[in-house]
């Protein structure tokens, strides 16, 4: 299909939602989408090209919401929004000065140390499954990083339950298409959650303690200037987000794809050495992040179709994944991939998630457990899937599977 032909795109529609990759295949390298008043990208080389240059191609749209807000819900957000830009919808040179900081807090030493509280975390869950039919989402994939998250935060765990109830919908706002009272609802939760986020930063500037609020906090207090407490209260208002609901889409898809795959989960309880590439392939073949957004600086030519400054672009990262240009047979889920870790769920270049050891950490300490535990877990045949209607991130609402014994822990 040459790329100057019109090209019908809506990723809202419900046959995308419950199944991208077919459009996905079909789609050209670049086109221009009427429906989104954007740009989108598809294959694996443009997409990396994009990430590592971000003087052309800038994040500052990255979490702005996709369409226009109504007055009433800019309303509903109150005097704190627009929040300042931290990491993934800012550019160099600000954006180094607050990953430099950010980078230090996600220590490898911090990783350590919370590592076997998140197995223990798990290992409850896991031993609490029940030996019938479950919702893997709200008994693993929902709470185990949220647990994650806020224990690396310095969450209070009494605080957990409100706290993500009031991440309810969060997606919606800034990367789906919400109705008014979705928005105003939504807006409201947002102003509740950045309003905790800033007593709780400033109980860490009176108080600081061990985790990773108070590593910033000290640096605030060393050098006020180079790192507000604004900024730090932004930093774990966007984290806490991010770091929850796209680790929850990353075990739902993964546990779905391998148990979809009979022969390979049998193969990955009888060695669990496949479990870090059985990670990657999961991060690779159904990315719980389908999409992501930059703007141009400047005029650009990508797969010889000419794009303006101040243009738009939507980087179709599932696409990109499973691009056949960059990974042989791209559709066939396999754990023995070799390039499987050559995907773009986390990005490339100075926006590279920082995330990633951490989403990688939980979903091998799943895989472990369950494995291990558990082999006799299947999908419940025959149940329809639902995702949430947005155009960044994908996992199902709920994901029945069954056991067929009780595993001894």
């Amino acid at each position: 299909m040459p790329a100057t032909c019109p090209v019908t795109f809506d990723p809202f529609d419900a046959s995308y939602l419950l199944d991208p990759y077919p459009t996905l295949e079909r789609l050209p390298a670049a086109f221009h989408s009427a429906e989104l008043d954007m740009w989108v990208l598809t294959r694996h080389s443009d997409i990396d090209a994009v990430f590592r240059d971000p003087a052309t191609f800038s994040a500052a749209i990255a979490q702005d919401p996709l369409f226009p807000l109504s007055d009433t819900a800019r309303a509903a957000l109150g005097p704190h929004f627009p929040l300042p830009k931290t990491m993934s919808n800012n550019d160099p040179p600000d954006h180094a000065r607050i990953r430099h900081f950010t980078m230090r807090a996600f220590s490898a030493r911090r990783t350590a140390v919370l590592e076997p509280r998140v197995r223990a975390a798990a290992t409850e869950l896991v031993d609490a499954l029940p030996s019938g039919e479950f919702d893997l989402v709200s008994a693993l994939s929902h709470p185990l990083p949220a647990f994650m998250i806020f224990a690396l935060i310095g969450f209070p765990p009494e605080d957990t339950e409100v706290l993500t109830s009031w991440c309810g919908n969060r997606m919606a706002f800034s990367w789906g298409r919400p109705a008014l009272a979705e928005q105003v609802e939504i807006a409201g939760n947002m102003r509740r959650y950045w309003e905790y986020c800033t007593r709780f930063v400033a109980e860490r500037v009176a108080e600081p303690r061990d985790d990773f609020t108070s590593d910033l906090v000290r640096w605030h207090l060393d050098d006020p200037d180079r790192l507000t407490q604004r900024e730090i209260t932004s930093i774990i208002y966007g984290l806490s987000f991010a770091g929850h609901e796209t680790t929850t889409n990353l075990t739902s898809n993964a546990l779905r794809r391998l148990l979809e795959h009979r022969d390979q989960w049998t193969e990955l309880c009888a060695d669990p050495s496949l479990i870090p590439s059985a990670v990657e392939e999961a991060l690779r073949y159904d990315t719980s992040v389908i999409a992501w957004r930059r703007i141009t600086t400047r005029d650009v030519s990508i797969a010889d179709v000419d794009i303006p400054a101040g243009s738009k672009l939507l980087l179709l990262l599932g696409g990109a994944n499973r691009d056949p240009d960059r990974f042989a047979d791209p559709d066939r889920f396999d754990i023995h991939r070799p390039d499987a870790a050559r995907h773009l769920a986390f990005g490339k270049g100075i926006h590279f998630c920082l995330g990633a050891p951490l989403a990688r950490m939980e979903l091998r300490i799943v895989l472990e457990l369950l494995t291990a535990r558990t082999p006799d877990l299947e999908l419940v045949p025959e149940q329809t899937l639902d995702f949430p209607p947005n155009v960044s991130f994908r996992g199902p609402h709920r994901l029945l599977l069954r056991r067929t014994t009780q595993e001894a822990p």
